[in-house]
């Protein structure tokens, strides 16, 4: 059998997540071999969304994470992980469902992101309402052009934030995801030419106040580009499952698919095209086609998509039955994860148990 394939696939319905655990144990083992000290990674949960997937990675000795969400960050409060960096700054609600996560998990340590003076001091009266006080990083824009302040400007907002009671600087956060050049040594470039901004903010810090701080930077593709830099946390998300435009993108990076879809032939339209139910639903629909390619099925083209259905060109249709499965690597794996409730568990080829998606919810409890 291909390590892929399922001997008990007719259990499972499609569409379907299906996630390798020894894949993903291996992973996050290069990941740690690359940085050679687990305590340089926080990696980013957003891409799997599952307890039992950190767990495995606080197994493996890695204490610090990132996510993006408030249920991301209460799935990491429930597995009792060390320290959790909510990199997205909170707004409006948010901010209190934050203050409500750190009261409700007082062994994990929650920090969060800053980008300007207003927010800064919304989380200030906030905490200080609630004798408490949240570490927070200032959230750099070096290129992504979506959030955060620039370096050039961010002297003044880190002069100003560490005046204010309830508040305090510990770091600066720069995602830099970007930076995805297929070839090491432009990455290395280009990563190189961003921080450089970071390390001038640092020095410039460094002159009016001794308070060291933390960075934290890198996604999948620029992550190794930070393993040489003092004082760095390393953030991938997508190195845990992997996908396809990464196994491409980023050759050189010693990752292997983890996560698959399932899907099954729901008609054979003509002799070269059939349809399958892989729809909108089911894959990440963000990218233009194809979003989506088959291991066992390398040939097959996607000319069409709704919300259900997927149609493929191929070579032959007349080797395809209906009810035959496909075993599809997404494009974007991390989108996709997001779709389901569950995750079928695969180990030696066999289904044996599921996984809640539990941070998928826009809500937990909080």
């Amino acid at each position: 059998m291909n390590w892929y394939t399922i001997d008990n696939i007719d259990t499972l319905d499609s569409p379907a997540l299906v996630v390798y655990p020894q894949r993903v144990k291996e992973n996050i083992q290069a990941a740690i071999s690359l940085v050679k000290d687990p305590s340089l990674l926080r990696p980013h949960v957003k891409t799997n969304k599952i307890a039992e997937v950190c767990a495995m990675m606080m197994d493996a000795g890695i204490t610090h994470f990132k996510c993006a969400t408030i249920p991301e960050a209460e799935m990491l409060g429930n597995i009792k992980a060390h320290d959790v960096l909510l990199a997205h700054q909170p707004v409006g609600p948010k901010a209190t469902r934050l203050l409500s996560l750190i009261k409700l998990f007082p062994s994990t340590h929650f920090s969060t992101i800053i980008d300007n003076i207003g927010t800064a001091a919304h989380l200030s009266g906030l905490f200080v309402e609630n004798d408490l006080t949240l570490d927070v990083y200032i959230d750099l824009n070096i290129g992504m052009d979506r959030s955060g302040i620039t370096p050039e400007n961010a002297l003044p907002l880190f002069l100003a934030a560490q005046k204010l009671p309830g508040i305090r600087i510990i770091g600066l956060h720069g995602y830099d995801g970007h930076i995805r050049d297929t070839d090491l040594g432009e990455r290395n470039n280009r990563s190189d030419q961003a921080f450089s901004k970071v390390e001038k903010l640092l020095a410039d810090i460094a002159l009016l106040s001794d308070r060291p701080l933390q960075v934290v930077a890198g996604g999948s593709p620029s992550f190794p580009t930070h393993i040489k830099r003092k004082n760095v946390q390393l953030s991938p998300g997508t190195f845990v499952f992997w996908d396809w435009t990464y196994k491409h993108q980023v050759p050189d990076e010693p990752f292997e698919y983890a996560a698959l879809v399932i899907t099954r032939v729901i008609s054979v339209i003509d002799e070269k095209t059939i349809c399958v139910d892989l729809g909108h639903k089911a894959v990440a629909a963000e990218n233009p086609l194809p979003r989506v390619h088959f291991l066992n099925a390398p040939d097959a083209v996607p000319t069409g998509q709704s919300e259900e259905h997927l149609v493929l060109k191929v070579p032959d249709a007349a080797i395809w039955n209906v009810g035959d499965v496909l075993y599809g690597v997404p494009v974007h794996i991390c989108p996709t994860v997001a779709l389901y409730d569950w995750a079928n568990v695969v180990e030696n080829n066999h289904v044996a148990e599921q996984w809640k998606v539990i941070a998928r919810a826009r809500k937990i409890t909080i």
